[in-house]
């Protein structure tokens, strides 16, 4: 079974792993992790050096995570290579729970296989070995099955899926001296490699949203000097125009079922309010019609209502409105200004930009209790997007001048930043799960 959904998932996302002309984003660690399960990724055993370090890359994962202390490979005293060589004893010593260990070795015409194994090094012998897979594939794929096992080893210790396989989506502005400000819509890993743009364009590009199932991106795009909505397709590149009316386009978001989108219209020289359209047949449906701004509409998980953000009770706030009824209520009371507001997977939350005392902060709110909690401290944060499994957020905020991606682990104990030396990167957004 597992065989059959890894070989899905790399049909979906293998378009992501062609040969790259430009330089990928770089992620840097910001703040370690104060407490978290000790486990060990033993370097994998190989017949040849590899075109990509996978044992690197599943580290890197699991530490970046915040669930996860990994321990350096330097520490490391031994290096099995299967779960029949780790010697549970010696290794209960080195302060770890578990073990990560594997090989791989060429099988010709650029063909790998990869065996590896997650061994907890206290459960009783018998059932000691929670993970033993094997897997061929080509060098092309080497790092999407990295991320495949750090998704296997994240569930099999957490209960929760890994989200090591999805991607990001962002806008990258590249100022050049003499040369046209160049804006470009990419997809990389969550870490940062394998940048591809979607769309390039002299024009701004802004709001980027991935469909529910990852395979379109809905934007907006000023390339006709106007604000316009698009949808592409992430892997043959088609794109579709969803909306070009009179004055503000915006916002756009799909419906958890993929037919519609939310999106923020000022049609008619109005205010702007929250429609929804059908995507296929293009039919509009006007859910606020309130004389405030009313914009950055976000569906619930079951599709029954949105949260949006609203001036009319004098300063921006989260407020939800009920699809069926349109009946309206205010979320948000602490601080002057909460905005860009999105749910986790299970509803339970919605993760928000939250002014207090002058700083811009990505924060999360428990809808039952109205706390929120800032996830970041350094006041110039925005346009947060939140992982499918609830546990990270990725925003955009600014360093040394310049705009950069950062990633917040929802329970605080990892912040990671993503600067691209080609220029600065915006308004991200985190896919779904790919399969």
């Amino acid at each position: 079974m597992q065989k059959r959904l890894f070989v899905l998932l790399l049909t979906i996302v293998s378009f992501f792993y062609l040969p790259l002309a430009k330089a990928a984003l770089d992620l840097e660690l910001t703040k370690g992790i104060a407490s978290a399960l000790p486990i060990a990724v033993v370097p994998f055993k190989s017949n040849e050096k590899l075109p990509v370090d996978i044992t690197a890359v599943i580290a890197n994962d699991l530490n970046n995570s915040g669930e996860f202390n990994v321990k350096p490979f330097n520490d490391l005293k031994s290096h099995p290579d299967s779960a029949q060589t780790v010697d549970i004893e010696a290794w209960r010593q080195q302060n770890v729970n578990d073990v990560v260990v594997g090989h791989i070795e060429s099988r010709g015409l650029g063909k790998y296989e990869v065996d590896y194994s997650l061994v907890n090094l206290f459960a009783k012998k018998e059932n000691s070995i929670l993970l033993s897979e094997q897997y061929t594939v080509s060098k092309d794929e080497l790092r999407g099955l990295a991320h495949h096992i750090s998704d296997q080893v994240y569930q099999a210790l957490t209960g929760e899926r890994g989200i090591f396989s999805t991607k990001i989506a962002y806008v990258l502005v590249e100022n050049n001296p003499g040369q046209a400000t160049q804006y470009s819509l990419e997809v990389s890993d969550i870490d940062g490699a394998n940048a591809k743009p979607i769309l390039t364009s002299s024009q701004p590009i802004m709001s980027p949203s991935w469909s529910p199932d990852g395979t379109k991106i809905v934007y907006v795009s000023f390339e006709h000097y106007l604000p316009q909505i698009y949808i592409s397709d992430v892997i043959t590149g088609d794109r579709s125009l969803v909306t070009s009316f009179s004055g503000i386009n915006g916002a756009p978001t799909f419906s958890p079922d993929g037919q519609s989108l939310a999106v923020a219209l000022s049609k008619g020289g109005n205010n702007p309010n929250i429609y929804t359209i059908n995507i296929a047949s293009k039919k509009l449906h006007k859910i606020t019609n309130n004389w405030a701004i009313n914009t950055e509409p976000s569906w619930a998980p079951d599709g029954k209502s949105l949260i949006f953000t609203s001036d009319r009770g004098g300063s921006p706030q989260i407020y939800q409105v009920n699809l069926q009824d349109k009946l309206t209520q205010r979320l948000t009371y602490d601080g002057k200004y909460n905005a860009t507001a999105s749910y986790t997977a299970d509803g339970s939350e919605i993760i928000l930009l939250h002014q207090l005392d002058g700083n811009f902060n990505i924060a999360v709110m428990d809808l039952k209790t109205g706390t929120i909690k800032d996830l970041t401290h350094s006041g110039k944060n925005q346009s947060p997007s939140v992982a499918p499994n609830g546990k990270m957020v990725v925003f955009a905020s600014e360093h040394s001048g310049q705009g950069v991606l950062g990633i917040v682990s929802t329970n605080g104990r990892v912040s990671l930043r993503i600067p691209d030396e080609n220029g600065s990167v915006q308004e991200p957004a985190w896919s779904p799960f790919l399969s």
